[in-house]
């Protein structure tokens, strides 16, 4: 999948993942793609739930190893 850009944020644990991305994400145009790589495996739940409360939306996700990886498409 083609992202604008990719944001990592392995080794971090919450809430941090969620503040960099809502950070990247405020700096990108609607429908722009953010690629997130996280280990914090609360993230699972976090980013889903952020990215639906935000209005954006999870394009795809997966885990590879131990490092999850979500697409966030901006609203």
């Amino acid at each position: 999948m083609d992202s604008t850009k990719v944001l990592d944020a392995k080794g971090l644990s919450c809430p941090m993942p969620i503040v960099r991305t809502k950070k990247e994400m405020d700096t990108f145009d609607s429908c722009d793609i953010l690629e997130v790589h996280v280990t914090d495996k609360g993230a699972l739940a976090d980013i889903p739930a952020w990215a639906n409360a935000a209005g954006h939306s999870i394009v795809d996700q997966k885990e590879d190893a131990d490092v999850l990886t979500f697409y966030i498409k901006k609203a």
